[in-house]
């Protein structure tokens, strides 16, 4: 395993993070011990970084993370988010801050996280979505700020909002974010324009989620395939969706088979070397539910870079379909 800085905390994170929203539920069934063997395994593959959320399984993901950290004896950097209060997600525009995290509410919400987590201070607290309405008066920070010098929060960061991640470009560039949460993908490669130029040039740190499309490029998804109903991936690749996207990850798999004909890299592989390749990124997140992605994901920190002429081809393949969580 091989690892960065987290921009300007100073931390060491392993490339490879474990992503801890299937261990909460969500995403089909999950039994408790495969969470906890999946954990284990990538702790003991190297994986230092976890990224888990309020929201995960209303704090089942936080409480397995902290159970399983109770008996590891080596350092783990664990990253968490609190949602706003309940209403539009993202934030509409007339949202007002003072609503959606008051700072009664963001204490509370906190110290719930700290409780399932186990710990007096949260390495990594981020607001699990934002509006760019705020920005021009960021009271949600301000608090984190003050439970920062409290000793309850050491780092702040923000989940970037789906529909307009470059929203915090002006909250890097005035110094309020030790680190973001970014989507970036083979699909998703907006950020690319001027956030992670911003988040490098302003040393923050860039944890990168979704780089699977939502499973999407691993390759394992067919035309016509069904979710079950109270999983997140029925609701994402709803309609015509899934067909679209398939035929795109074919036409992927297609090159990167031309390019890599040894079947050196699957396509799993090359999804995460994509977003590792840029040198903004800290540190990637794919969703770890079992021992066997433990130790797939994990390994791919050991591959060697992607030759340039695959990443210029996969540069190619960025698809700009607009966000499809409103339901477009």
């Amino acid at each position: 395993m091989k690892y960065r800085i987290l921009g300007r905390t100073g931390v060491e994170v392993s490339e490879i993070g474990f992503g801890a929203w299937a261990i909460g539920g969500g995403w089909g069934l999950q039994s408790n011990d495969d969470s906890v063997n999946a954990l284990k395994k990538a702790l003991e593959l190297g994986v230092n970084f976890i990224d888990t959320a309020a929201v995960y399984g209303n704090g089942k993901s936080e409480k397995v993370i902290g159970e399983v950290l109770k008996s590891w004896d080596k350092p783990v950097y664990v990253a968490t988010k609190t949602p706003p209060v309940d209403g539009k997600w993202p934030p509409s525009p007339y949202c007002k801050s003072e609503d959606r995290y008051p700072e009664t509410y963001l204490r509370a919400n906190i110290d719930e996280r700290r409780k399932n987590l186990g710990v007096d201070c949260i390495d990594l607290l981020q607001l699990h979505t934002w509006t760019r309405a705020w920005n021009r008066d960021p009271k949600p920070l301000d608090t984190l700020k003050k439970m920062q010098s409290e000793g309850k929060i050491r780092h702040i960061g923000i989940s970037t909002p789906e529909q307009d991640q470059n929203s915090l470009i002006e909250l890097i560039r005035k110094g309020y974010l030790d680190v973001i949460q970014v989507i970036y993908n083979i699909f998703e490669q907006e950020p690319v324009a001027e956030l992670l130029p911003a988040a490098l040039e302003h040393n923050v740190g860039v944890i990168i989620r979704v780089a699977f499309d939502e499973g999407s490029l691993t390759g394992k998804y067919s035309k016509g395939q069904t979710f079950p109903n109270d999983d997140f991936r029925n609701f994402f690749f709803q309609g015509d969706r899934l067909d679209r996207t398939v035929e795109r990850v074919e036409r992927i798999n297609d090159e990167v088979s031309k390019l890599l004909p040894n079947g050196s890299y699957t396509l799993p592989d090359v999804a995460l070397r994509f977003v590792l390749a840029h040198p903004a990124v800290s540190t990637v997140i794919p969703g770890i539910r079992n021992m066997n992605q433990a130790e797939a994901n994990a390994k791919v920190s050991d591959l060697p870079p992607l030759p340039d002429l695959l990443i210029h081809k996969l540069r190619n393949h960025y698809w700009h379909r607009g966000i499809w969580y409103g339901g477009k």
